[in-house]
């Protein structure tokens, strides 16, 4: 069985939610992103969404895209986030990580060799944001081949049409965008999210999990009543840049500042 429904189904059994946390591969330089994850997952979270640099993150807001920039900068890539994912499995064989990226680097990779790859890291699961259902079928079919969930995006737009498609391909859990726009930007709308989120578990037995606008232990708890799990990336990154603005360069230290920051968010989602 797949890493992501073992830890939902670990998770139902606990009466828990799951708390998915985003980073930037090689954001600020390549030697911080091992220690964060290892930091993120002490401190609570439950699965790693992996961020692969790409030259024009489009769906990302500002925040985000300088990370992408930054990990750039370094020579970051998704063959680096292969690797990084295998040197995680070497001390932590349970929790799911998730690479999240663009189309064109596992285009230039091919289709193949990229999943070929990913089992062999360890990775579990694939978000590719500007892929959309239409066009992924073929793809879907090799990931599922190969044990490797295909998470899809559903946003308040999201027409019923469209939650259908996602829902009938979608594997591993579906990723529920709060907020109109792009990462990082607004306010939640709890009754939205609310409508919305009964909508798309009448057409699915897939947990849904709630990202965008979650930055702190309150708006998590108020989503995580909702759903199955929130997504926190932004709240991340930006520690991440100003750590990186001051000119840091201890990994030990950005450890430390993203685990402050979960420990809250999962102190606030288990009371």
């Amino acid at each position: 069985m797949n890493r992501i429904k073992q830890r939902f189904e670990s998770l139902r059994q606990q009466g828990r939610k799951a708390l998915v946390s985003y980073v930037v591969m090689g954001d600020p330089a390549k030697n911080v992103t091992l220690p964060v994850m290892n930091a993120l997952v002490e401190s609570g979270t439950d699965i790693i969404e992996l961020g692969i640099p790409f030259s024009d993150p489009n769906a990302e807001g500002p925040v985000i895209q300088r990370a992408h920039e930054r990990a750039l900068e370094h020579g970051s890539s998704l063959k680096d986030a292969l690797a990084l994912v295998k040197q995680f499995r070497e001390t932590n064989a349970d929790t799911p990580v998730l690479l999240m990226g663009y189309t064109n680097p596992v285009e230039r990779m091919g289709y193949d060799n990229f999943i070929d790859q990913a089992v062999v890291s360890g990775v579990d699961a694939v978000l590719t944001v500007d892929l959309p259902p239409e066009e992924a079928e073929e793809f879907n079919q090799h990931l599922r081949q190969a044990d490797l969930e295909n998470i899809f995006l559903l946003a308040p737009t999201s027409t019923p049409e469209r939650q259908k498609k996602v829902t009938d391909m979608a594997g591993g859990f579906i990723y529920y965008v709060s907020l109109k726009g792009v990462t990082g930007a607004g306010n939640l709308d709890v009754d939205s999210v609310q409508k919305n989120v009964s909508n798309i578990r009448s057409l699915t037995d897939l947990p849904v999990c709630v990202g965008f606008g979650i930055k702190d232990g309150a708006s998590a708890r108020a989503v995580a009543d909702l759903s199955d799990g929130v997504v926190i990336g932004s709240v991340l990154v930006n520690q991440i840049a100003k750590l990186a603005e001051q000119g840091e360069s201890d990994p030990a230290v950005y450890a430390s500042a993203v685990s402050e920051i979960i420990t809250e968010i999962r102190q606030a989602l288990d009371c």
